[in-house]
């Protein structure tokens, strides 16, 4: 989802009730300040968290927010749904419009989840090469020994898509339970990749995203908003 931009002049004008010919003038005498810097361009691009002033007078000054959600299982990744109940349901904010999620989980996989209205950072977030972590506790129907260990680093090949999984690091945590660490998000990927041992995936629950790590004081269904420094330190530098 890109941050929808336009020019400086449309927003003085939509937001002002002023004609072309007024902008321009408001423009030519540095009346009007983008972000603390004076603009004459009317060209310039803006977005809805830029800041924006008139003779310090603040027209616009939103700022991005970032929420944590501790995702229940039965409750769907979607802002909107007919059949479930959504986890923008679970936010206890009014000002919903532009939040979205950053990283989804299937309808019966809890954990971590990211929402947020800042599109650049949840695209970084998301995009390959940067290679954000995410830990998973996987719980298993049958027991499981050393040799997943070097498969899931390894990689496999999944004919179908034709493509190989990135090396993924796997720790044995119980005969039945294991965590995994993916720098990737294919399509029901852990399920598949436990698959290849014929061993159903009984629970799955996301612990960290990055730098992010799910606060162990939100009870599922429980959110909060990110600090300063878990939203500067999801995405590696």
């Amino acid at each position: 989802m890109a941050l929808e931009t336009r020019r400086l002049d449309k927003f003085l004008a939509e937001h002002l009730q002023l004609n072309r010919r007024e902008v321009r003038i408001l423009l030519a005498r540095r009346a009007v300040a983008v972000d603390d810097k004076p603009v004459v361009d009317r060209d310039v691009l803006v977005n809805r968290f830029s800041k924006i002033t008139l003779d310090g007078n603040v027209l616009q000054a939103n700022e991005p927010r970032y929420f944590m959600l501790h995702k229940p299982i039965g409750v769907v990744s979607a802002t909107t749904d007919k059949q479930h109940k959504t986890v923008l349901d679970l936010l206890p904010v009014t000002d919903k419009p532009g939040l979205h999620i950053t990283g989804r989980l299937d309808l019966n996989t809890s954990g971590l989840l990211l929402i947020t209205d800042d599109s650049r950072w949840s695209e970084a977030l998301s995009h390959p090469d940067n290679k954000v972590t995410k830990h998973y506790r996987v719980t298993l129907q049958n027991p499981i020994d050393e040799s997943y260990i070097e498969a899931f680093a390894n990689g496999m090949y999944f004919p179908f898509e034709d493509i190989v999984t990135q090396p993924a690091r796997l720790k044995i945590v119980s005969d039945y339970e294991a965590d995994v660490w993916l720098t990737e998000g294919k399509y029901h990927q852990i399920k598949r990749m436990f698959g290849r041992f014929r061993n159903p995936v009984i629970a799955l629950h996301r612990i960290s995203i990055g730098a992010i790590t799910l606060d162990k004081n939100l009870e599922p269904g429980q959110s909060r908003p990110l600090n300063k420094q878990e939203i500067a330190s999801a995405v590696p530098k």
